[in-house]
């Protein structure tokens, strides 16, 4: 079956969260949702959360699944607030356990909290599962991180941070247990897929000129992608990684967002005088 798609980017961290669903009055699966944050402030929101809310709310969908790529370093899931207004069961793949273990001396995380139990369930690789009618395999595409994981329901594919759209390239690889040469294979796989296969990125960061886009086919990808088009060996790819993410400076949101995703989006408990408190860790990274 071919799914229905809304796209709702987020244009303050140039993410794209999608509702995916069969018909109206049937279930859905809302994968990478964001959950506003300003960090001047500290003040969280859920403007953009509410836009999925809504759209759920007024197609009558119900929603069975609540999706994450990965543990994003550039925003903050809403998944829970999520669950609390729509239902469905948080996911993720099952080697986040890896990038909790590769952040817990990051944010001294105590050894219960590394198993994996925050999220209702972990995939695993070439796991099957549905969306009411809807047949959705899990494919795990480390690279970016460890536990990258991409989406594919029917014809379209929900890939995370493995691909920008073409113009932009590939996501980089130097985050605690990033690999430019997994991240290489990981996309191989993605486009052996049929070339008429539609994929969802997870972000756009757009040249200018350009207005954001977040699909493209995998011919598309496989002809134009200026890092990893047919033609580019795993070498050069590596190389050309390497020496791209040696420039790059940390996400503004890295320390609040790992702290809040790698504990499935939950907030920190508040503490006696009823505020939730972030850590921010001097000099550990």
């Amino acid at each position: 079956m071919k799914p229905q798609i809304q796209a709702f980017f987020d244009p303050a961290t140039s993410t794209v969260s999608y509702v995916v669903y069969e018909a109206d009055g049937l279930d859905c699966a809302v994968i990478d949702s964001v959950l506003d944050y300003e960090p001047k402030s500290g003040r969280t929101a859920t403007v953009s959360a509410d836009k999925v809310v809504a759209f759920v709310r007024e197609h009558g969908l119900v929603c069975r699944w609540l999706l994450e790529t990965h543990a994003h370093a550039d925003h903050l899931s809403a998944a829970p607030y999520l669950r609390q207004q729509l239902g469905g069961r948080i996911g993720i793949g099952a080697a986040i356990r890896t990038v909790q273990r590769a952040f817990a001396a990051v944010f001294n995380q105590r050894p219960a909290l590394l198993d994996g139990s925050q999220f209702d369930h972990l995939f695993e690789a070439g796991e099957v599962f549905q969306i009411g009618r809807l047949e959705a395999r899990a494919l795990h595409v480390p690279g970016h991180t460890p536990a990258d994981m991409a989406y594919q329901i029917g014809d379209a594919v929900f890939i995370g941070d493995t691909l920008f759209m073409p113009d932009v390239g590939t996501a980089r690889c130097d985050f605690p247990g990033g690999s430019a040469s997994a991240l290489y294979q990981s996309v191989q796989t993605l486009l052996a897929m049929a070339p008429e296969t539609r994929l969802f990125m997870c972000h756009d960061y757009p040249p200018a000129g350009r207005a954001p886009r977040w699909e493209v086919t995998v011919a598309e990808q496989r002809a134009g992608n200026i890092h990893i088009r047919d033609g580019v060996s795993e070498q050069q790819f590596v190389d050309m990684r390497s020496r791209r993410d040696a420039t790059l400076e940390m996400p503004t949101l890295i320390l609040p967002a790992i702290q809040v995703n790698i504990n499935a989006g939950q907030l920190p408990a508040a503490e006696e005088n009823g505020v939730r408190y972030l850590k921010i860790p001097l000099n550990a990274i």
